[in-house]
């Protein structure tokens, strides 16, 4: 058997045993586990709509507006307390949680003879997942299965190959924590070469349901109705096509299963492989790693923490991972698979810190696709936003919610301990990434326009109270999901609340120079206070007098001026980003969560210290996160099945060597140790070119710029390099890039 040793793909050699560790396919919409048991052949069937209604989706936000001017006061007059006042009494109310639909089932007949024994696997065991193509293969003994998640027909298809094939088919809705008054109905149709299988769930209290099914086309043999299922005998090769609808009322069985397409395997793989496939090579990474590490199955290589080889393999899982969650909607915090109906946190859109950081990389990494499930989210929330907004603070304009199921974007999380009601810099935070896509793509989407003017339009209404020197106070302030030690948690002038206020408005007078309100809106934003540098030498976290910090805590809300926003950088704040990274100095871990080292990560790269970068790097790595599958835990030792690694990841390792603004190109600036050479390939910058990066262990190392579009810009590298030869002078000189005119820039490692 051929070795793999390329980083497109990982492998195993023994099925899953859990569905953690089962190979994960995905158009955007549809999600498939595979386990790769020839015994018991299971693919767990997700979809990105399966939420299960609990009540939440008929809550509207409380009418608290009238209590807001007295809350404020409150505030200002000292009362540390007084924000847990405004909305107490209300019960904390989880979104409708994300679940599994079913799991198709292939096992052999009970008179056929299984080829294992349940404990190792049979000879010549192997299942691989090509990033390459989304195909995920188990094979043994002349078995083959071949499953993927169709982009062009979204369907799930799977095809089982194999010497005289006896097995049964079900469809299995008794997964883990699955409610126990589940309405099931099922239905049997055997057709000429093969047959169908349907199976409706309804949910307790509920006029929703969703219908899974299931087409089955045989080669050869004879097929039958076996209990629940089919039973097919004596054939060559099972086509199955898996597709499942959320709805209300009937469905029409018949009309489903027409509307499947009718080609063969080769074919369906063919149209899905021409859509998938182009869009995962936009971009690379080699380590040049030993190519024996490569060649080890997962479970082996994430044993080496230490490894180039594991790095990169995270770095394709990452983004094929991310492109696969990514369609409909978003990745959530699951991404677009789960194998249990009790996923943590609701299996939600957690919007406060770890959605940003899973799409972190979707520009830089060529993946507009992820960009523009994001905007989908968004903008098909804005009504509920807009609710919230005037609900809660009396304003115009939008605020966003800091859960969403992906249906309803109204605030529902009510708790004294996270009182995330209190939160309002959440649409400009869900906006950034559409600013950062917009400006790497060139084409500046008008609902984006709309919904900046939106933001600015509830920071008018909403910044109305004024300090004695003249500043504005941002009252009641939330900085996600902290409190200063000597106080609650709604305070006075949290820093990111100050940071998304100073954006939102400036970027929306940016973006409508000449609209009566963009003199206003610049004047508005300049009267926001100042960041704050406490005793400690350290961006504070409250720019308020008298408020503590906190440091022991997984969330760096405060460092949003310096990720995403790059308003705190060491070219243009040198003052201001010393005392950012001496916050980061100060930041501990608290629960070793795998969202807090990555962002901690960024924020590193961004201020360039390469030691931080690798230390929280090495924390993830070495901390056991990552499941056979390559999906991540939110924990260290697996614990807790969670995206945020998996999907930051590849942001971490783009940002430490690559960093760019609309004006600004920074190379280099904190490259992550235990790496001495590679080549990052087809990364997107915010002023319209594609980069490719060499670095060389000798201390060289060349980026070549592929402009789309003229730009003029400011070149950069990290601490310990220089510019050499270079055709444009020598940077920091602005560079003039012309379209469709590739640049070189050399450099060497000091």
């Amino acid at each position: 058997m051929t070795v793999r040793t390329h980083i497109d793909g990982t492998w195993e050699p023994r099925p899953a045993a859990r569905w953690e560790d089962a190979f994960l396919g995905g158009n955007g919409r549809h999600g498939a586990m595979v386990y790769g048991d020839p015994v018991d052949d299971r693919v767990v069937v997700n979809h990105h709509t399966l939420v299960r209604p609990n009540g939440s989706e008929h809550l509207r936000p409380p009418e608290l507006a009238d209590r807001l001017d007295q809350l404020q006061s409150d505030l200002l007059a000292g009362d540390t307390t007084a924000a847990e006042r405004f909305g107490a009494g209300r019960p904390l109310v989880w979104v409708q949680p994300f679940h599994p639909a079913f799991q198709t089932r292939i096992r052999p007949t009970p008179d056929s003879s299984s080829g294992s024994d349940g404990g190792e696997p049979p000879a010549g065991y192997r299942r691989t997942v090509d990033f390459t193509t989304g195909e995920i293969t188990a094979v043994c003994e002349g078995r083959r299965s071949q499953v993927f998640v169709s982009r062009a027909d979204d369907v799930i298809v799977q095809y089982v190959t194999g010497p005289g094939l006896a097995v049964d088919l079900t469809l299995d809705h008794a997964l883990p924590g699955a409610p126990p008054r589940l309405a099931i109905g099922r239905s049997t149709v055997l057709t000429p070469g093969g047959g169908r299988l349907s199976l409706r769930v309804g949910y307790p209290d509920s006029e929703l349901a969703y219908t899974g099914v299931t087409v089955l086309r045989a080669d050869g043999g004879r097929v039958s109705v076996a209990g629940e299922g089919i039973r097919v005998e004596g054939a060559r090769s099972l086509l199955l096509l898996t597709r499942v609808r959320r709805h209300t009322g009937g469905l029409d069985l018949a009309a489903e299963c027409a509307a499947l397409p009718q080609d063969d395997y080769p074919t369906l793989l063919a149209r899905h492989r021409a859509l998938h496939r182009p869009a995962f090579q936009r971009a690379s990474l080699s380590l040049d790693a030993d190519p024996a590490e490569r060649a080890l199955p997962g479970s082996e290589l994430v044993r080496r923490p230490g490894s180039p080889a594991l790095l990169e393999r995270l770095f394709a899982a990452g983004r094929y991972h991310l492109f696969s969650s990514s369609g409909v909607l978003p990745p959530r915090l699951t991404g677009l698979w789960t194998g249990d109906w009790d996923t943590a946190w609701s299996g939600a859109f957690t919007t406060n810190a770890n959605l940003n950081l899973q799409i972190a990389s979707a520009s830089a990494a060529a993946l507009p696709e992820v960009s523009e499930a994001h905007a989908s989210l968004v903008y098909g929330q804005l009504a509920d936003w807009r609710d919230n907004a005037r609900a809660l603070f009396g304003a115009r304009g939008i605020v966003a919610p800091s859960h969403t199921d992906g249906e309803s974007g109204h605030t529902r999380h009510y708790q004294r301990a996270y009182p995330l009601h209190l939160w309002t810099a959440g649409a400009d935070w869900l906006l950034e990434p559409l600013i950062e896509h917009a400006e790497t793509s060139g084409a500046t989407d008008p609902r984006l326009v709309d919904a900046l003017h939106e933001v600015a339009l509830f920071y008018e209404d909403f910044l109305t109270r004024t300090t004695p020197d003249g500043t504005v106070a941002i009252v009641p302030s939330y900085s996600p999901e902290n409190r200063p030690a000597n106080a609650s948690w709604g305070t006075v002038n949290a820093t990111m609340d100050i940071a998304a206020a100073r954006h939102a408005l400036t970027a929306s007078a940016d973006r409508s120079p000449t609209a009566p309100a963009s003199a206003r809106r610049r004047e508005l934003a300049a009267r926001l206070p100042d960041y704050r540098v406490n005793e400690d030498g350290a961006l504070a976290e409250w720019a308020w007098p008298g408020l503590e910090e906190t440091y022991d805590h997984r969330h760096l809300s405060h460092l949003y001026p310096v990720w995403p926003l790059d308003a705190v950088n060491p070219y243009d704040t040198p003052e201001l980003a010393a005392a950012a990274h001496r916050a980061l100095e100060l930041r501990g871990s608290e629960n070793d969560s795998a969202h807090g080292h990555l962002h901690h990560a960024l924020i590193a790269a961004r201020l360039r210290d390469g030691m931080r970068v690798s230390a929280a790097l090495d924390a993830v790595l070495a901390g056991d996160f990552f499941h056979d599958s390559l999906m991540s835990a939110h924990y260290p030792s697996r614990n807790v099945y969670n995206a945020d690694a998996a999907h930051a990841l590849p942001a971490v390792v783009i940002e430490s060597l690559v960093q760019s603004t609309p004006g600004r190109l920074v190379l280099l600036p904190a490259p992550p140790a235990g790496c001495p050479s590679g080549e990052l390939r087809g990364v997107r910058t915010r002023f319209g070119a594609g980069l490719d990066l060499r670095w060389n262990s000798d201390g060289t190392a060349t980026a070549v710029l592929h402009p789309t579009r003229d730009a003029r810009i400011d070149v950069r590298t990290g601490d310990g390099h220089t510019f050499t030869d270079t055709s444009a002078g020598t940077p920091p000189a602005p560079l003039e890039l012309t379209a469709g005119v590739d640049r070189a820039l050399d450099l060497r490692w000091r």
